[in-house]
């Protein structure tokens, strides 16, 4: 069973940036990523990357303003988030799964604990 913790979260102002981590333990990884769920709202894909190839995926809402990045040795994610606005005010999620994708959650079963990000206008 993998374990997933989460860091990195915080209060920022529109336009400032964030830096969230996830560090994962107890299974071999292949893929690592981030989903987002604001109030109300449905979870949201964010970002994946492989840990064994070059690919990675980006959800639209954040094309060109976030960056996913992987340390394979610490079996880390990194999601370097930039250029940040009020609409990506969520908590944030870390998940792992076999392939890298534009995952659904529904097709995921592990989470970590999840990260607040709250972007003030």
């Amino acid at each position: 069973q993998v374990h997933l913790v989460e860091s990195g979260g915080g209060l920022v102002q529109a336009g400032g940036s964030l830096r969230l981590s996830c560090a994962a333990s107890g299974r071999t990884i292949y893929a690592m990523g981030w989903f987002r769920q604001a109030p109300g709202k449905e979870r949201e894909f964010v970002a994946s990357i492989s840990f064994y190839d070059t690919n990675l995926y980006y959800g639209d809402s954040v094309k060109g303003r976030f960056t996913i990045s992987r340390a394979i040795t610490l079996n880390t994610v990194y999601l370097q988030m930039d250029s940040l606005k009020p609409e990506d005010t969520a908590v944030y999620y870390c998940t792992v799964a076999d392939v890298v994708g534009i995952w659904a959650a529904d097709d995921l079963d592990s989470w970590g604990q999840g990260t607040q990000v709250t972007v003030s206008s």
